[in-house]
């Protein structure tokens, strides 16, 4: 009997286990042309959650990418990563700069716009509260989805391209945070101040933090010699203020 009452009780731990396991799946939307489609990562406790947003690098929807959007789901975010290279990836620099190259603009910009309505009719989602964030190409990406998307909640620019026209700040309605390595060649200090210049000018909220020492891609271990751990820990923590801040607090 007491055999009985343990094998119970130890199925009944586990199916609590599972029920509150995170999850992740692969999913399809509406977009143009076609379907877009991109990796969901589920947090475990139950009832509406905010969401993230999650754009890829130039490399595409890669381990590094779906391991950031666990790491959303894990801290009660509900994270899609759109495909936007759907269904490819880069296995070295080159096919990344063909893959990036060769990604329409308007399509890159109809997948992120999908990836938010499916977002945003989720039950588990609360459509008030949702982010973008975007690294590298993705950071680019993310700047411009808060372009096109007044019902952002809030942005992260991790060293992506820039806008500073007065038309184009004027249409932010999300909060920016944006961090980048004041040794980066592609996104020099210089047209990073004068971003944080425009948003300022706009009256724009935004925070944005300049790293000595780092380049492009520092946030990310699996770029070897350009990884900077000082920094992307700090960044990381920034990021989770942020975000923390500006989708879960009432």
């Amino acid at each position: 009997m007491r055999r009985v009452s343990r094998i119970f009780l130890a199925l009944s731990i586990f199916a609590a286990a599972t029920a509150q396991a995170q999850t992740h799946e692969s999913v399809t939307f509406p977009s143009t042309p076609g379907a877009g489609s991109g990796y969901l990562s589920i947090p475990p406790a139950a009832g509406k959650h905010p969401a993230i947003i999650v754009i890829q690098e130039w490399w595409g929807v890669d381990d590094w990418i779906k391991s950031n959007a666990d790491r959303f789901a894990k801290n009660g975010y509900v994270a899609l990563a759109p495909d936007l290279y759907r269904g490819k990836a880069a296995a070295s620099p080159e096919e990344a700069h063909e893959l990036s190259r060769g990604l329409a603009h308007d399509r890159a910009l109809a997948d992120m716009k999908g990836a938010f309505n499916l977002l945003a009719a989720r039950k588990d989602v609360d459509a008030k509260r949702i982010a973008v964030i975007g690294w590298c190409m993705g950071g680019g990406y993310a700047l411009d989805l808060a372009l096109a998307e007044p019902r952002l909640a809030a942005a992260v620019i991790n060293y992506g391209h820039l806008a500073t026209s007065p038309d184009s700040i004027a249409s932010l309605k999300a909060p920016i945070l944006g961090n980048f390595g004041a040794a980066d060649r592609g996104i020099p200090p210089a047209d990073v101040e004068a971003f944080e210049q425009a948003l300022t000018k706009a009256g724009k909220q935004s925070d944005v933090k300049i790293y000595a020492g780092a380049g492009h891609g520092f946030m990310n271990p699996n770029n070897k010699g350009g990884y900077v751990k000082e920094a992307a820990d700090d960044a990381w923590k920034r990021i989770d203020a942020f975000l923390g801040k500006t989708l879960k607090s009432s």
